[in-house]
């Protein structure tokens, strides 16, 4: 490995990597491809299935996707452009089934209705006002709204069990063919089949320790093995940092003028996760409701089912708090190594106007077992707390960049930050992440590779693997629908 030359190199074994090291492989197969993974495994940090929602989020369900403004309209936007890139994904990835390259699609996706669940008046009223903007587009045709007790029980008879529904009104929407995905099986098996392939090469137990670009404008990298310190190089004419909350401390290693001025705010999470499968068998969705008061858009409460491994499992959260790791696997000083002095306005800006938010955060994470149970018999009354354990999931660190009005701004959503000559690309932030990977990948493509995307080979064969790439799903209610008919039956999401 010493010295070696590459076309590609990807940092991080997660769903971003294994998405752009799969388009470039298909786009190109003479492109030489090294990814390496700090770990010991693939998709072991975010990606992996207990380490986040496995929602397959497509706006159906997640209300912080459609705030209501000043004037009391409900806002869609975000959620009709959320919508239509998830529906590149599960194209990409119906491609990929059909191809052979990815598995029977029970293995990583599987149908789980989405269902957004309210109560008390005022909540119930934005709830029929988000049902009417939202299914008044093509992309949301699908959506059903009750407040009818007899549906709801239908629908969700594990939350509707012994419920005083004469206390306060209730409410919810649905959409059927919602999804659960296990981002790390679909991970692991994109990994998999490019192992396969002669251009490329996973290098585990390996992290970055250095990266600069030459005259040339390609990337010298160092690397060393953790195991045994041994070190080593490699020459890169384009690097990937889509290593999680690594990529940031990554990215500032770069040097490049774009990186300046972000920060990093990092998050934990934890679930409970229910241990009786009499509970587990009498729910089968994911119903998502609205985010407490000061709570960041990642802490939106959802008891959800979960397929992993082929088992379903029932999950209820996720419970927020404040750390000052980036990974999982960190180090409690990621946050502080983090700071730089291109940074330090922004970070400070957000430490003084975000300070309840922080507040919040480390209240979450001294919750008790008994104030944790509490929070869920909202959703489920008859949650027993013997039947539910407390589970880790994985960390997410939100962007910090510079503001003008402000100094420096949080933001709850993900960015791609490149170099103008397009030798490199970062992934920051968190949700809706891995949903999206396969949009997030192809504007990586689009800003890295343009010279490449101009061949009309790449451009046909990007096409055949997405079809609606280069139009519009939120303006083309025709093409959404041959485009979700097609996925829908491919992934087996259809009733």
């Amino acid at each position: 490995m010493n010295n070696q030359k590459v076309d590609v190199l990807l940092v991080g074994s997660g769903v971003m990597s294994a998405t752009l090291a799969t388009l470039l492989s298909e786009l190109d197969s003479s492109l030489n491809i090294m990814m390496v993974e700090r770990q010991s495994g693939a998709a072991t940090e975010s990606t992996d299935a207990w380490n986040n929602a496995g929602t397959g989020h497509a706006g159906y369900c997640e209300l912080n996707y459609t705030p209501m403004d000043a004037a009391g309209n409900v806002e869609i936007n975000r959620a009709l452009a959320i919508n239509a890139s998830f529906e590149v994904s599960l194209q990409l990835w119906s491609s990929l089934v059909e191809k052979n390259i990815l598995p029977t699609p029970q293995n990583f996706i599987n149908a789980v209705p989405h269902l957004s669940f309210v109560w008390g008046d005022a909540d119930v009223d934005f709830l029929r006002k988000r049902h009417a903007a939202l299914k008044a587009h093509h992309l949301f045709q699908d959506m059903e709204f009750s407040d009818d007790e007899a549906t709801l029980k239908a629908w969700m008879p594990l939350i509707m069990q012994q419920r005083d529904s004469n206390k306060l009104p209730l409410a919810a929407t649905r959409v059927a063919y919602g999804s659960d995905v296990n981002f790390g099986a679909l991970t692991r098996s994109l990994i998999s089949s490019l192992q396969a392939r002669n251009n490329f090469t996973l290098s585990l137990d390996t992290e970055v320790t250095a990266l600069k670009q030459n005259n040339n404008g390609r990337w010298l990298v160092e690397l060393k093995n953790i195991n045994n310190n041994a070190t080593s190089s490699i020459d890169a004419g384009f690097v990937f940092l889509g290593a999680g909350g690594g990529a940031l401390k990554l990215l500032q290693k770069s040097g490049i003028p774009e990186s300046k001025g972000y920060g990093g705010f990092p998050v934990s999470g934890q679930w409970l996760v229910c241990s009786d499968p009499e509970v587990i068998k009498q729910h089968h969705s994911k119903v998502y409701g609205k985010a407490a008061l000061g709570a960041p858009p990642m802490s939106v409460p959802h008891l959800d089912t979960r397929i992993i491994n082929g088992q379903p499992s029932l999950l209820f959260g996720p419970y927020a708090g404040f750390t000052t790791k980036f990974l999982k696997q960190g180090s409690y000083l990621d946050l502080f190594k983090s700071i730089r002095l291109d940074n330090l306005k922004p970070l400070l800006s957000v430490a003084w106007h975000s300070f309840d938010l922080t507040r919040y955060l480390i209240g979450e994470a001294l919750q008790t077992h008994a104030s944790r149970m509490k929070t869920l018999r909202n959703f489920y009354p008859q949650a027993k707390d013997s039947n539910w354990h407390l589970q880790d999931a994985g960390k997410r660190v939100q962007i910090i960049k510079k503001c003008d009005t402000k100094g420096g701004k949080l933001e709850f959503g993900t960015e791609i930050v490149s170099a103008q000559d397009g030798s490199i690309a970062a992934l920051l932030g968190a949700s809706p992440g891995a949903s999206v990977s396969v949009q997030a990948m192809i504007d990586v493509i689009e800003r890295c590779f343009r010279t490449e995307l101009k061949n009309p080979e790449w451009q046909q064969k990007l096409k055949a693997l997405v079809p609606s790439y280069g139009e519009s799903l939120v303006d083309d209610a025709s093409l959404l629908k041959r485009v979700r008919e097609r996925t829908l039956q491919t992934l087996k999401l259809a009733k």
